[in-house]
């Protein structure tokens, strides 16, 4: 019996076909699946997804954007079809994220960074990294924090403290298998991660992405997670930065938004998004894609004569 595709293939969230696909090496020699959309010399914009995801899970983002924009998104370690490594730590994410806008990017082309999750903490490891810096525009935090990830996380609907810390930890870093998407599994998946009102496609295609990524892979980067400590990093994210949280958002509650938009040293908006979960770009499509829009236009138009 073959096995159910990674992600949904019919509606707004089966992932477009590639304009092109190459495989862009890491610092440590590991090879990264990389997709570009869109025509060649529109602006920039590179999408980094969060963890247990992969480049499906930006499937409505790169559809509408890749229209007028050129549009780059990559697999995360261990994620989609980038194979795993044993290097897992914030420094390797960094090292990723350099390694695809070198290989993308013109010398001294900019784009629009947007980070959910896992991937925006991906920015803030690699905001002080030289290629980085010569190549973000403008940067977008959606969903994610800096530090303190299990201790303020509200998935264990219980006081905030050693115990809730403790059971949080055993959960989010638990070897068990997912299975199969099942109903139970979607329910499950929609009280962690998705907002009360989201709807079933929502839950579907958040879940069939979900569950394809290795137990073994959820498992060592949620060690990397639990460990988590980019407050430095924060402060270093010197480009102009929009910051977007669901107020629904268990996983990296809204506290977490705003602790970032304080120690920003330029932050150009804030928005919490009200009963949206942690899954922003898949339960607000048109607002994050806007938002990214947004800020291509004021920041990273490419100019005439350039």
């Amino acid at each position: 019996m073959s096995r159910p595709a990674p992600h949904v293939t019919t509606g707004p969230y089966a992932p477009p076909v590639p304009a092109r696909v190459l495989t862009v090496t890491s610092a440590d020699g590991a090879p990264l699946h990389v997709e570009v959309h869109g025509p060649e010399g529109a602006p920039a914009v590179v999408l980094a997804h969060g963890w247990t995801c992969s480049t499906a899970f930006w499937a409505a983002q790169i559809r509408e954007l890749a229209a007028d924009h050129r549009v780059i998104a990559y697999d995360q370690r261990g994620h989609g079809r980038t194979p795993a490594s044993a290097a897992t730590s914030t420094e390797a994410l960094a090292d990723d994220l350099e390694a695809v806008l070198a290989a993308t990017l013109a010398p001294g082309e900019r784009a629009v960074i947007a980070g959910h999750s896992m991937g925006g903490m991906t920015v803030l490891a690699a905001s002080a990294r030289p290629v980085f810096r010569e190549h973000a525009a403008a940067v977008l935090l959606c969903s994610t924090g800096s530090s303190r990830l299990v201790a303020e996380s509200l998935v264990v609907p219980v006081r905030a403290g050693t115990y809730r810390t403790w059971l949080t930890r055993r959960i989010l870093g638990s070897r068990a298998p997912l299975g199969p998407v099942t109903p139970a599994a979607r329910r499950i998946l929609k009280y962690a991660t998705l907002g009360p009102g989201s709807a079933p496609h929502m839950a579907e295609a958040c879940a069939r992405i979900v569950h394809a990524c290795p137990r073994a892979v959820r498992h060592a980067w949620s060690q990397v997670l639990d460990r988590l400590d980019l407050d430095h990093g924060v402060r270093e994210l010197a480009v102009p930065t929009a910051v977007v949280v669901g107020t629904a958002d268990r996983m990296t509650p809204p506290v977490h938004a705003r602790a970032l938009v304080a120690a920003l040293p330029h932050c150009v908006g804030s928005t919490e998004l009200p009963g949206v979960g942690h899954m922003t770009p898949v339960e607000a499509p048109d607002f994050v894609t806007g938002r990214i829009r947004e800020l291509v236009a004021t920041y990273a138009q490419i100019k005439e004569g350039a």
